[in-house]
């Protein structure tokens, strides 16, 4: 090999010198960047620190959904349908109520006050009352009206019927068939809709209950009252009202209602009785039960105008004398007649239900060619139907007490576990 002349030589060596300072030059400069202190913005370990113990919305919301937990009940023998009616509660709460009220009287007696004042609503705000001359060709008319009631979240489907022309005319002896006709309209449209594929939403527009105003001005029922009664009262559950009791004295009322009880009695018309309270109710509701039994026909007083009354607002009507107070028990059975329909509201349909629409189908499936036959039904065979009906009811609470007394003894016996009881009826 020829060796390396003396340029060669200096040219190489100035290359390795080169190469030596850049390499010196990059460690140095390593060096100095591994000094600088790195931005806390960008730290991984600070991000952490930051954002520790965060939790997103939607984590949150899964942690409270699955806060509740099943657990055991400790109550030995406890199995849970004692909350059965709770469902049943809730549910109706939901659905809601409906009722139909009928009022049928002479005009003048205080029908529309009276439902005025039930209802704390003005059902007739656009009424007008027709002069003398347009009542001696009218006839009865059906009016109608629904309103929507919430009272602490219960809601109440109230429709009431009046009968306007009712008894007005000269010749009254068939005033009452248009009456009957819209009842029975009611019943074939309900048997209809029972009757048809969807029976979910169906409308319950039978009349559930019919108050007649009795005047408080005679001496007992007039021809007319009992014609009404004896031909309805088959239909629906009445409800005699004595109108306008203020113009009698405590005495007066207890005559004429003993004397309404009487001709009731003897032309056999069947109203609408109270049931009688439980054995295992208390002695306040069977007192109740027992004051609005002895208060039929009830003696009402309506009005809608508020009067101050010793520093209190009361609804009532001013006299020269006094103040007669609509919802006093003592001046008036407004108070009585209001707890009355509240408290067995399910009764009325029921027996409606049971008894009423019952009779009407029986008639309607016994007819021919889908016309209603004239079948009357008698009233002896109701009393002994809703008599077996309430002996069943009986023994199914005898039953179902038996049950419950076993379960207990069951329970006292084996407190760690639960038997189960099995019964044939």
């Amino acid at each position: 090999m020829a060796s390396m002349t003396g340029g060669q030589q200096m040219g190489r060596g100035s290359m390795e010198k080169h190469q030596l300072e850049r390499h010196r030059s990059i460690r140095k400069n390593a060096r100095i960047v591994s000094h600088f202190s790195p931005d806390p913005k960008y730290n991984p370990s600070e991000i952490r620190k930051k954002y520790e113990g965060y939790t997103s919305p939607a984590s949150k919301e899964r942690e409270e959904q699955v806060k509740f937990k099943f657990t055991n009940p400790e109550t030995p023998g406890y199995v849970g349908f004692a909350n059965l009616p709770n469902q049943v509660h809730r549910k109706s709460v939901k659905k809601g109520f409906e009722f139909t009220l009928m009022v049928a009287g002479e005009s003048g007696l205080g029908k529309s006050t009276l439902v005025n004042s039930l209802f704390l609503t003005d059902l007739y705000p656009e009424r007008c009352i027709p002069p003398a001359a347009d009542k001696i060709t009218q006839t009865v008319k059906i009016d109608a009206s629904t309103v929507e009631i919430e009272e602490r979240g219960v809601k109440l489907r109230l429709t009431v019927v009046d009968t306007p022309g009712y008894g007005d005319a000269i010749n009254c002896s068939d005033c009452y068939k248009p009456i009957i006709q819209y009842i029975d309209d009611q019943f074939e449209r309900y048997l209809h809709d029972e009757s048809g594929l969807n029976r979910r939403h169906i409308v319950d527009n039978r009349v559930h209950s019919c108050f007649y105003f009795i005047s408080s001005q005679g001496h007992g029922l007039k021809p007319l009252d009992i014609e009404f009664m004896k031909a309805l009262h088959n239909k629906v559950n009445i409800v005699p009202v004595l109108s306008k009791a203020d113009s009698l004295t405590m005495p007066e009322v207890k005559r004429l209602k003993r004397r309404i009880l009487e001709e009731i009695a003897a032309h056999e018309i069947q109203i609408y009785q109270l049931p009688d309270a439980d054995e295992d109710e208390d002695e306040e509701f069977k007192e109740q039960t027992r004051c609005l039994k002895e208060s039929i026909p009830f003696a009402v007083v309506g009005s809608t105008q508020m009067i101050e009354v010793k520093g209190k607002k009361v609804r009532g009507r001013l006299y020269p004398w006094g103040v007669v107070e609509v919802e006093n028990p003592d001046h008036c059975d407004f108070l009585k007649l209001r707890t009355m329909l509240i408290t067995h509201m399910q009764d009325l349909q029921e027996v409606t239900h049971d008894l009423h629409y019952e009779n009407f189908r029986a008639r309607r499936l016994q007819s021919k060619d889908g016309e209603p036959a004239n079948v009357s039904v008698d009233s002896g065979s109701n009393n002994r139907a809703l008599q077996e009906k309430e002996a069943e009811l009986q023994r199914m609470q005898e039953m179902v007490q038996q049950m419950q007394a076993q379960i207990k003894a069951q329970s006292k016996s084996s407190p760690t576990g639960s038997k189960v009881v099995s019964h044939q009826i």
